[in-house]
């Protein structure tokens, strides 16, 4: 053979190797996937209950038609590492991800993302909105931080909100915050939701529908809201008045015995009035009822393009959202505030998911947003990425929301502690929640029984009555962290720095 056909010959093989080729089957047998990611949601939605004051009809439409898990969880409560973690599958600890400045692509070069692997193997791939970190609002209208490999298109939608920023009344720069990406801040905004960020999100993210509802396509819909600032329109903010709203009731002497170390507001409720607090916990519920409004205009369009039966919906929150318990505020705890999340899965053929079922299913043990990726590669037939995935698929539960399931769900968040960076474990069972700071728990420790307290009133580490609990919890955590470390990447100057917030 004659030696330039030697040399074709081989980089064809290396090309082969390297990209292979795309994994093709029938259009209607490969289900279409809207993927619905929402910033800061917590529970405040209508059919989570809890005593919630916020009207949610379209999210609850949503659940009645899947299965909504009652008990899921982020594995670290903030944007950049909660996102990187459930987008590749893997852990904070073994993407080395902690704070708002690493790019997965620095600690993971060669990690294929959930949408990347749908776009490998033939799927339209497209973001709208935030999908993966944005500095919120300042990043609003550009890239952030996203990862071009994971699509064929994206839009960077910028509304009003945005545009009219200067009008939010900023009561807070937030800790070490100089942007408004991290204050208490409010705006009943003058004007139609048509101009807002998400909205236009929405309408181009209806505009993909109709161009693409023929081929299959995984569609991620990012909006930006209830994300600080809490923006919306003022017919939102008419929906709760003032004198509606109640802080939440935190008991004298609450915070004596929760390790200093796990609270991150200083003073209580930043110092702020009575009114003042109640004016941003009612912006927050105006912006959730501004979103759900939103994403009934997405499932009208399913509905109306005849999408529903072919395309499996997820809706959920990178992580939950603090409003005064504990007198603290927003995320970075390891409180259940913070830590648990909505989780919606509307999957067609799965859990009688469909116009059949008026009530939806609820699925009640404990799940991780870990577990999104290897649930929606089973569902649409996909095969593994080359990473170890480290979550468990859903599809039991979504099959049988009460079938055996024993997996708890763990969250971390880091502290700095002097020139030290101090890793905070917690760990959520059905019946508890056992937080350990520091290894073997040198600075402090939290146990939460949820079947009798599940506000987190009452910290019980240190009642001896309960020693034999704390021990079986820790004992759930030291093989994860050994399991974490064990794949984690050489830490980089970012991952080393403190992961409070500085500019976003």
């Amino acid at each position: 053979m004659p030696q330039s056909v030697w040399k074709r010959f081989v980089a064809s093989l290396i090309f082969v190797a390297l990209f292979p080729p795309v994994q093709r089957a029938d259009a209607a047998a490969r289900p279409n996937v809207l993927f619905i990611a929402i910033d800061d949601l917590n529970m405040n939605v209508g059919c989570y209950g809890g005593g919630t004051i916020v009207r949610t009809p379209n999210i609850d439409a949503l659940a009645a038609r899947g299965v909504r898990f009652d008990r899921a969880y982020c594995q670290y409560p903030l944007c950049n590492p909660s996102r990187a973690s459930m987008l590749t599958g893997q852990r904070p600890d073994t993407i080395g991800i902690y704070d708002l400045q690493t790019n997965l692509r620095s600690t993971s070069p060669n990690v294929v993302t959930l949408p990347q692997l749908f776009r490998n193997n033939g799927y339209f791939t497209a973001r709208v909105g935030k999908i993966y970190h944005y500095g919120v609002p300042r990043e609003i209208g550009t890239a952030g931080m996203d990862d071009p490999p994971s699509w064929d298109y994206t839009f960077n939608p910028r509304g009003q909100d945005k545009i009219e920023e200067e009008k939010i009344h900023v009561l807070t720069r937030g800790t070490g915050s100089t942007t408004i990406g991290f204050a208490m801040a409010w705006l009943d905004m003058d004007g139609t939701d048509d101009e807002q960020t998400d909205a236009i999100g929405v309408t181009h993210t209806i505009e993909l529908l109709e161009q693409h509802k023929d081929k299959p396509f995984f569609i991620g819909m990012g909006f930006y809201r209830p994300h600080t600032p809490f923006v919306a329109t003022k017919k939102w903010f008419d929906e709760y008045p003032l004198d509606k709203i109640k802080l939440p009731d935190v008991p004298s002497g609450d915070l004596e015995d929760i390790p200093p170390i796990a609270l991150t507001i200083r003073p209580p409720n930043y110092a702020l009035s009575e009114k003042d607090l109640k004016d941003c916990v009612r912006g927050y519920y105006a912006s959730v009822a501004a979103l759900d409004a939103q994403i009934g205009r997405l499932m009208a369009a399913l509905d109306r393009l005849k999408l529903r039966e072919n395309t499996i919906i997820v809706l959920w929150s990178d992580h939950g959202f603090m409003l005064g318990e504990h007198t603290q505020w927003q995320k970075q705890l390891l409180f259940e505030e913070s830590c648990r999340v909505p989780l919606i899965i509307a999957a067609p053929g799965r859990g009688g998911s469909g116009n059949d079922r008026s009530n939806g299913s609820v699925a009640p043990k404990p799940v991780e947003l870990l577990d999104l990726y290897p649930t929606l590669i089973e569902l649409c037939n996909l095969p593994k990425p080359p990473q170890k995935l480290q979550g468990r698929s859903l599809t039991p539960l979504l099959e049988n929301p009460a079938a055996d399931w024993d997996r708890p769900a763990f969250t971390q968040v880091t502290r700095r502690v002097e020139k030290r960076l101090v890793m905070g474990y917690s760990v959520r069972t059905d019946r508890w929640r056992y937080t350990q700071w520091g290894k073997n728990a040198a600075e402090g420790q939290e146990l939460y029984d949820h079947q009798t307290d599940p506000a987190e009133v009452h910290n019980l580490a240190s009642d001896g009555s309960h020693a034999d609990v704390v021990a079986r919890m820790a004992a759930l955590i030291e093989p994860h962290r050994a399991e974490f470390l064990s794949n984690r990447p050489r830490p980089t100057a970012a991952t080393t720095r403190s992961t409070q917030p500085s500019s976003r």
